[in-house]
């Protein structure tokens, strides 16, 4: 087998060639079954000024080969939800049916923060009916097929009611690529009124879970619909793709980093608590950080890491964005909005490439930081960004996706920020 040797860290790593990685998983945790860390309390955890080192296992041995990946992203997974956002719940597909309804569906009002923009119409739904404990969960997915008899590449879009999120339908449309909308608060709300939630029918006992515990669960159960579904989808499910901006944005990251299915990840303007590690955030000023985030997203307890307590966090957001490698992930930034924290966006972003570029697939993940836009708003600058990586990864396509730009940041040293 032809191998390639790549140094990091000074120490050789040894990786299959780049072109035997997988770009999507069959499975929707493929170290579902590694052995768990422990999880000591605060008080207990190391003080970790820098970003800590997503290639060290948590006995302190290093990553040496591809294949050992799955067992650290295990341990990152399952620290993200000890620490941060709760228990994603884990359901047997057996509990997941589906059927598809025909003909003009009535928008459904997603609770969104942002404007409607205008949307192609939706002609079909995805009823996803989930059973657990005598409950029943339903979510009515909106489904915008191109014409023909498919199976298509397909984008989860968050935030609106059908589309391609914030993202402009018109380059999926004219790809002929479907998009399904996710209608996120039938499974919590966007401020969620904890443990009364709709999926809190089904898991009582969860009633510390955040929203982004919460909304990849849903995303998940919309995945295993569509295998339902199988033919009947027309979804080619190789090629899935999800986004979504904002709080939309941080969940289509977290359905991502917690979902091996999907092929394609597009994180808009993601901010603190996505993108952006906690504490390179929390030097930036009023930007959001542990204390300032919205803790109906997150565990309650995650707010005893705030401020200098954040140093005690054993994992952060590099590590969040790296759950995704080797598959594709495209983060968009906008530095006119200080909230975002966009300087610490592109130091985690510079971090966790690291991941990628160890496996040697560095050119699956990128980022392009832009200013003089509206929140949310993607600009006709970053098309060429957004085309390259869904021609590439949605339509497998011979493009170049090695895209690492903000010019804004170029005074700001991310190896300041990392110690391996």
């Amino acid at each position: 087998m032809k191998r390639v040797f790549i140094a990091f860290a000074s120490v050789l790593l040894v990786f299959s060639c780049r072109t035997e990685l997988p770009l999507y998983y069959d499975a929707e945790n493929s170290g579902g079954c590694c052995e768990l860390p422990p999880m000591p309390g605060i008080e207990e955890l190391p003080v970790i000024e820098t970003l800590p080192d997503p290639l060290v296992f948590a006995d302190g041995s290093r990553v040496k080969k591809f294949s050992q990946w799955e067992k650290r992203r295990g341990e990152i997974m399952a620290m993200i939800q000890h620490y941060e956002i709760g228990q994603k719940p884990v359901t047997d597909k057996s509990c997941v049916t589906a059927e598809i309804r025909h003909g003009n569906p009535e928008p459904i009002h997603f609770d969104s923060p942002f404007p409607m923009p205008e949307l192609p119409l939706a002609k079909d739904t995805i009823v996803v009916s989930v059973k657990v404990g005598g409950e029943e969960l339903l979510l009515h997915c909106p489904v915008v097929y191109p014409e023909g008899e498919g199976p298509f590449p397909a984008i989860i879009g968050i935030g609106f009611w059908a589309g391609a999120g914030s993202l402009p339908s018109s380059v999926f449309q004219e790809r002929n690529i479907a998009m399904i909308g996710f209608p996120f608060s039938e499974v919590m709300a966007h401020h969620q009124n904890r443990g009364e939630e709709p999926i809190n029918r089904l898991y009582p006992e969860l009633s510390d879970m955040g929203a982004y515990a919460a909304w990849p669960w849903g995303v998940s159960r919309l995945i295993d619909a569509l295998e339902y579904l199988g033919d009947d989808a027309r979804i080619d499910m190789k090629h899935l793709a999800i986004s979504g901006c904002s709080f939309a944005g941080k969940m289509a990251l977290f359905a991502s980093a917690f979902d091996e299915r999907i092929a394609l990840t597009i994180a808009q303007e993601p901010g603190g608590g996505g993108a952006a590690a906690w504490r390179v955030s929390e030097t930036l000023g009023v930007v959001e950080t542990v204390a300032r985030t919205d803790y109906t997203w997150f565990k309650e307890s995650m707010r005893q890491f705030s401020e200098e307590n954040v140093s005690r966090l054993p994992i952060d957001h590099h590590e969040l964005c790296a759950l995704v490698a080797p598959r594709a992930l495209l983060v968009f930034g906008n530095p006119d909005y200080p909230w975002l924290a966009d300087e610490s966006g592109y130091v985690s972003c510079y971090a966790a490439r690291k991941v990628w570029a160890a496996f040697g697939v560095a050119d699956r993940m990128g980022w392009s930081f832009m200013a003089g836009h509206g929140h949310c708003q993607l600009p006709k600058e970053q098309y060429p960004e957004l085309e390259a990586f869904v021609d590439r990864f949605m339509l497998d396509k011979d493009v170049r996706t090695d895209i690492c730009k903000a010019p804004m940041f170029a005074d700001v040293d991310p190896e300041a920020w990392i110690g391996w």
